[in-house]
């Protein structure tokens, strides 16, 4: 497959300094969503995080407006209404390494008794996505994300994880893959523990393929139950930098209670 995106000039993110950015909160303003520039803002440690309607906007602008003129929070050109799109780089980031994940005794219990449960990677990417953003009472993913995350996948940097009950869809992740790194967007679950299943098995497959760790972006409870541990965005960044993309995912279906050994 031809890389379209990664092919695509340079972008502004380049030029973005991390080092005195806020710990918490957007690091930058402005830009846009076309994928090249998306793929760039991940490679540096960046995830973008829209204004769904005008009053969200006018909040970004009237909370971060004097972080922004003095440079603390950087504002990227591109955008007519720049406070529409915030970007984000938590310090710390919570990472879970793919050789310590969790799968708490709740679930491996839950995993023996729904042998019918299966996994698969990339079958339905903009489905997982779509049904990821219900129900949210503010709606980051929109549709030009979407379509931009979309365009990511079919040019191989994002993939899905989906959950099956049989012919059912009732759980899954989707992200973009960053070399050994996996930054992990968003889950939705229709069946209790399907959520938690897509991600560990998220991690399993990503360690077959080379990967180092899965980036979970929130730092929470259930993140950390999970097994993530938070990360110093100094290290963050470095694995980002250092490693490569290795091998492809496996994709093939497979049963998810083998999550339980």
């Amino acid at each position: 497959m031809t890389n379209t995106v990664s092919s695509r000039s340079e972008s502004p993110w380049s030029t973005v300094d991390l080092t005195d950015a806020p710990s918490d909160g957007p690091v930058a303003f402005g830009g846009d969503l076309r994928p090249h520039n998306l793929l760039a803002a991940y490679r540096r440690g960046l995830y973008p995080f829209p204004a769904e309607t005008v009053e969200h906007r006018l909040f970004n602008e009237m909370s971060y407006e004097s972080d922004v003129a003095t440079g603390r929070v950087k504002l990227v050109p591109g955008a007519e209404e720049p406070y529409s799109l915030a970007w984000c780089s938590p310090d710390p980031r919570p990472l879970i390494p793919v050789t310590r994940a969790r799968v708490r005794r709740s679930l491996r219990q839950q995993l023996r008794r729904t042998t019918n449960w299966t996994t698969t990677v990339d079958v339905r990417f903009e489905e997982v996505a779509t049904r990821s953003r219900e129900g949210r009472e503010r709606q980051w993913l929109t549709d030009e994300l979407l379509n931009g995350l979309c365009r990511l996948h079919e040019d191989g940097h994002a993939h899905s994880v989906e959950v099956w009950d049989g012919a059912e869809l009732i759980g899954g992740t989707f992200g973009v893959r960053v070399g050994a790194v996996f930054s992990a967007d968003s889950q939705f679950t229709r069946r209790s523990g399907a959520g938690k299943v897509a991600v560990t098995d998220l991690t399993r497959r990503f360690a077959e393929a080379g990967g180092t760790a899965v980036d979970v972006q929130y730092d929470s409870e259930h993140a950390r139950l999970l097994g993530a541990r938070p990360t110093p965005r100094p290290r963050y960044l470095e694995l980002l930098r250092s490693t490569t993309e290795g091998a492809a995912v496996p994709t093939g279906a497979l049963p998810a209670h083998r999550l339980a050994d």
